[in-house]
């Protein structure tokens, strides 16, 4: 085997390298470390046992998870749980079903109820299912903004169509670039090998060393001891998830405790014992490849710690009338923005002279520049992977629409091609052509209740394929999505203004298909990998889309007609869970962008009009790293530089908060680079199994604390640890003399 590559192939495919002697293996070392050669296939894979299984994983998973979304303290159940709990069912089902093949009436076909021992293919298959209903469905906050926030009609068809169609559509794009982003080598999707390595150590027999223990073993002692843990941080101990001492310090400091709060602040010295704190909102460290990891953190430094510090106390744009770190829209009094009395509810669009008599909208100085990263996250991205990635993306895409052998292809590759068919391209056509058939009914049909005229829904249709092949070739080598919110919100918001369910409709089509069509690609090579029939696995995205698409909307249509004042704290009787708080966020959202509009934020009619010169920044920024490169090509770090990586460092926040990024780096540190440096042997066998154990400890008891004590209104006992928070209230206050703000002091 030839010398490792370096560190730059992960996410610059240097197709022209690639070389023979590595042509039976793959070119990423953590593949190589992570993926078995082999293959078996007689191995069952569309058995009873998967439909059965499969469906009913898809099914509850779909129903709890938006149960949940509606109530204040909501819960969220991933596929990793799914993937545990389905192999003891499954073996049982296989030690106990009858094998005797049952006919089809009236047809040549049968099927057994027991074919045979459960096998990991079976497993790998009912576990895409579960991340289809673990998924979530986006466009039901449309449905749910509509009922209970705007108290408009929506017709249940139309309704049931957008949650169907949005979901579908991705399948188009997924089916133009599976080959370039599942099938090559380079396209290695970090954040899949977790589950390939719990796959396997749950079904490999594996001989165990004298003084080791087997990958089973290892994650059964991390599970168990996760699980353990977790009773402080979830019950006894909340203030664990986020230690911030500079704040305990300086009790009666405003700027100390922005400076330190790692919730609401900079969050310098602030970090958390918590694997909830390391892992919910950022994703595993484990799972990101360490360039991924630097890279974002040297963003999240130049944002929080130079540019927002600036800004803030030289009171750029008024910046210390409001608090340094919050998503919250701002008056220019320094109090939240008053959306009821702009809003013409008649005409559903914007009160434009009770706009003007009132106040523009502000936004904190940190969710302004926010905005600005974001537009420019999306013009680097661009740029980047046309200079860095085109032409082998040029090439690859000859080489794999002609009849010549691919040189570009891997072990994996070879193997899939050799033992089964590929899915036909018309199979993803057809759905594309009924899925885009049924969203211009949708949008132009039932009165058009949804606002969104057809060239909207095209426009946004187009959006989505053309960032799906950048976005994609980033996600498939860093773990990192470029979201598409953003874009879509301005884009048709300068288009069509005044119009809040056009605003969230076309944001919805284009930045959901896409991301959509990600899911698939990363479930696809979920299953390259892992060797399962293509036209198996896209049988079971597609039926899982489908099913899990349609429990979603029946779940929310079902509360949202049978709760009374559901999503309406005011109205709700007290200590009631029916409180909404994603839907909240996004029917803000929906106000801010469709009815205020960016015409009134981001030009001379608004507070910030220099934030449309981030779209040229982005544009502009990785050419400088691709001319150093190929003028100093000895120089190896600057081929670690990723320019759209460090721009889009904060686009988590603010959901996830500088604790987050702190914990996030800290393990990430210390497991993928010194760790994966220094001990590689120990790092190939335990890393990602420890991911998925610490995953499922934390997943397994939260669900338990839910059920048993949090639903009925128990939690542990009431002291200084017990307050969810990291005891930092003045983070929150502004800095500017005169403001009055509740529980802030007045400087």
């Amino acid at each position: 085997m030839r010398n490792l590559p370096d560190d730059h192939e992960k996410h610059h495919f240097e197709i022209d390298k690639a070389e023979d002697e590595e042509g039976n293996d793959n070119p990423i070392e953590e593949v190589r470390l992570t993926v078995p050669i082999t293959d078996d296939p007689t191995q069952a894979v569309l058995t009873v046992r998967t439909w059965v299984l499969g469906l009913a994983a898809c099914i509850l998973l779909s129903f709890v998870n938006q149960f949940f979304q509606y109530r204040s303290n909501q819960l969220s159940i991933g596929s990793v749980t799914i993937q545990i709990l389905v192999l003891p069912i499954g073996k049982f089902m296989a030690a106990k079903l009858p094998k005797k093949q049952v006919s089809i009436p009236f047809t040549k076909w049968s099927f057994s109820l027991n074919p045979g021992p459960f096998s990991m293919k079976e497993h790998v298959l009912i576990t895409i299912f579960a991340n289809c209903g673990a998924g979530g469905v986006y466009a039901v906050y449309i449905i749910t903004i509509t009922k209970a926030f705007y108290h408009k009609g929506l017709h249940p068809v139309a309704a049931m169509l957008l949650a169907q169609t949005t979901q579908l559509l991705g399948y188009g794009w997924a089916g133009m670039f599976r080959k370039i982003l599942v099938d090559s080598p380079y396209m290695w999707w970090p954040a899949t090998l977790v589950q390939v390595s719990l796959f396997r150590a749950l079904h490999e027999k594996e001989r165990r060393k004298k003084g080791e223990r087997t990958r089973l073993q290892f994650f059964a002692i991390v599970f168990v001891a996760s699980f353990a843990y977790y009773i402080v941080p979830g019950h006894f101990f909340p203030s664990l998830s986020a230690l911030s001492f500079v704040c305990w310090i300086w009790k009666r400091s405003i700027t100390a405790q922005q400076i330190g709060a790692g919730l609401n602040g900079l969050g310098i010295g602030s970090f958390g014992l918590d694997w909830a704190t390391v892992a919910s909102f950022l994703g595993t460290p484990l799972a990101y490849p360490f360039f991924a990891i630097a890279n974002t953190m040297v963003g999240f430094i130049l944002v929080m710690y130079v540019l927002v510090p600036i800004a803030y106390w030289s009171n750029f744009r008024e910046a210390k009338r409001f608090p340094i770190f919050t998503s919250h829209t701002f008056d220019e009094d320094g109090q939240i923005f008053n959306i009821t009395r702009v809003l013409n509810e008649k005409t559903f669009d914007l009160n434009l002279a009770e706009y003007e008599n009132y106040s523009k909208l502000y936004l904190s100085i940190f969710f302004a520049f926010l905005y600005g990263l974001s537009f420019a996250s999306l013009t680097a991205t661009l740029t980047h992977v046309a200079l860095f990635d085109g032409k082998n993306i040029i090439k690859m895409w000859k080489k794999t629409t002609t009849a010549v052998k691919d040189e570009f292809s891997d072990v994996h590759t070879r193997i899939m091609k050799k033992n089964y068919a590929v899915v036909p391209q018309w199979w993803f056509t057809v759905i594309l052509v009924i899925s885009l058939a049924l969203s211009l009914l949708a949008v132009e049909g039932f009165d058009r209740q949804l606002q969104l005229p057809w060239w909207g829904l095209l426009l946004a249709c187009f959006i989505a394929l053309i960032f799906t092949l950048p976005v994609g070739v980033v996600q498939a080598t860093t773990n990192m999505q470029i979201g598409l919110n953003v874009i879509t919100e301005l884009v048709i918001g300068y288009m069509y203004p005044g119009k809040p369910l056009a605003n969230v409709a076309f944001k919805t089509y284009g930045y959901i298909s896409m991301t959509q069509a990600l899911s698939f690609l990363g479930d696809f090579k979920i299953g390259h990998y892992m060797k399962i029939p293509p036209k198996s696995m896209f049988i079971v995205q597609l039926v899982g889309t489908v099913v899990s698409s349609t429990v979603y909307f029946a779940t929310a249509w079902w509360l949202l007609s049978s709760v009374e004042n559901i999503c309406n704290p005011d109205l709700l009787p007290d200590g009631s869970p029916w409180t909404c708080p994603g839907s909240d966020v996004f029917y803000n959202a929906s106000i801010i962008w469709g009815v205020v509009g960016p015409l009134r934020m981001f030009t001379d009619k608004g507070v910030y009009p220099e934030q449309n010169w981030w779209f040229l920044v982005g544009f502009l920024a990785p050419v400088p790293m691709w001319f150093l490169q190929r003028k100093f090509p000895e120089k190896k770090w600057i081929k670690l530089i990723h320019i759209p990586l460090i721009l889009s460092a904060t686009a988590s926040m603010p959901t996830a908060k500088t604790v987050h990024y702190w914990s996030w780096a800290f393990v990430g540190f210390i497991f993928n680079y010194i760790i994966y440096r220094r001990y590689k042997g120990w790092w190939a066998k335990h890393t990602y199994i420890l991911s998925a154990a610490l995953d499922a400890g934390v997943a397994f008891l939260g669900v338990i604390l839910y059920f048993s004590l949090q639903s009925k209104d128990i939690y542990g006992p009431a002291w200084w640890g017990a307050d969810n928070s990291d005891h930092c209230p003045l983070a929150k206050c502004p800095t500017a003399p005169g403001i009055k703000v509740k529980g802030c002091p007045v400087l």
